[in-house]
């Protein structure tokens, strides 16, 4: 080739190059910006809602008995059935009253020789008393026989106690229930020496109505005072306020509760306050010893800042929400969510009424890029049936 025509192939390759090159860059610059996502938006307002903390509680029997033995003696027979119910009166045990009868006839003999003695002392004091007006017995005589008079009269007082006393040890052989209720196990059986009110023959449980005692901690109790003297709770006072019970199952029990008796100081050992709500157990569907979940009723919080459980996030040190700011510029935000209401959580701190929150479509958002925000409804995404996500605070669960 000559040198004319290696250099137009030459200048042919520039050219094709360049416009190689020119095209590829026409091409990155026309690569338009990506779209700004859109993103469902709830303007944030405040409501009034039930405050409704919930605690763990655990039933007892609201009054057991114990049933022990009056005086001490042979076990002779038991007439109940273990782990029944038993009604007020029913018999329970019998110990051998041959003792306390013979002991009964004893002291009613005695008690018949100390009025013996007594009529045959006012009869000399009688004849006494005439005679010293005569001069015809001493002074003595007569001092003598109103002292028989006394004496005679106290042994007949003691002669009747012992007696009242015999009787009682008898009667108290046959032991019977003082209440109705749901009886225990028996821990003696016959033959067995009962020794008087120190062998502990069985319990007696009422279990109509039944006790629930739950443990409030005193950081819930401090919290609960601030909130009241901030208004920032409504509270209509402790004893009238009303409880409902569900099992560990998560079933409802279908009767209401009220507080029966709140303990004036905290527990050292927990530093808790226990209370005692009472419940109606028709049905002996509460049992003592049984763990429930007791939620109280009748509190309501002003000004609470509802949010929808997609628009809260777990951050490295808690709750975030997205809230869109001036330009439409998404940026996180750490919130205190303290517990459910319904599909939402209660915001406490973090939040103020009228700002906007990305509610639907938070995987699209980059923090500190701008969005196009669409208002959306708080019930629109709701995700009703959802469950509360792990790590997320819940209510209370000791004691109120």
């Amino acid at each position: 080739m000559s040198i004319i025509g290696r250099r137009i192939s030459l200048f042919v390759s520039l050219l094709t190059a360049l416009s190689l090159g020119l095209g590829c860059k026409q091409e990155a610059t026309s690569t338009p910006p990506p779209p700004i996502p859109e993103v469902g938006v709830i303007t944030v307002t405040t409501q009034t809602v039930p405050d409704e903390p919930e605690f763990i509680g655990q039933a007892e029997s609201s009054r057991p008995v114990e049933i022990r033995s009056q005086v001490t003696g042979i076990l002779k027979e038991r007439f109940f059935q273990e782990g029944r119910d038993v009604k007020k009166g029913d018999r329970l045990y019998q110990i051998d009253p041959v003792p306390f009868k013979a002991a009964v006839l004893s002291a009613k003999g005695r008690a018949g020789q100390a009025e013996a003695r007594l009529v045959q002392a006012k009869q000399n004091l009688a004849r006494l008393k005439p005679l010293l007006a005569e001069q015809a017995v001493s002074q003595k005589d007569v001092d003598d026989a109103v002292a028989e008079d006394l004496s005679a009269k106290a042994t007949l007082e003691a002669a009747k106690g012992d007696l009242i006393k015999a009787n009682f040890d008898l009667d108290s052989t046959l032991i019977i229930a003082p209440i109705s209720g749901l009886i225990e196990r028996t821990r003696f059986y016959e033959g067995r020496l009962i020794s008087a009110q120190t062998d502990l023959l069985t319990i007696i449980h009422q279990v109509d109505p039944m006790y629930v005692i739950v443990n409030a901690p005193e950081s819930f109790l401090l919290k609960r005072r601030r909130d009241i003297q901030a208004k920032r709770i409504k509270h209509p006072g402790i004893y009238q306020l009303r409880a409902v019970l569900k099992f560990q199952d998560g079933s409802d029990y279908p009767h209401e509760g009220s507080f029966d008796l709140v303990d004036p100081a905290l527990r050292i050992e927990t530093g808790s306050r226990p209370a005692r709500i009472i419940f109606p157990n028709p049905d002996r569907a509460l049992l003592p010893g049984q763990f429930v979940t007791v939620r109280f009723l009748g509190t309501t919080k002003t000004d609470a800042i509802l949010v929808p459980q997609r628009a809260v996030q777990q951050g490295p040190t808690g709750s975030v929400v997205f809230v869109v700011g001036e330009g439409n510029i998404a940026q996180p935000r750490e919130v205190k969510a303290t517990n459910w209401e319904g599909s939402q959580w209660v915001i406490e701190e973090g939040l103020q009424p009228g700002e906007q929150i990305i509610a639907d479509g938070i995987q699209r958002v980059i923090p500190g890029t701008p969005v196009r925000p669409v208002p959306v409804s708080a019930d629109s995404v709701a995700a009703p049936g959802l469950g509360q996500p792990p790590g997320q605070p819940s209510r209370e669960s000791e004691g109120g």
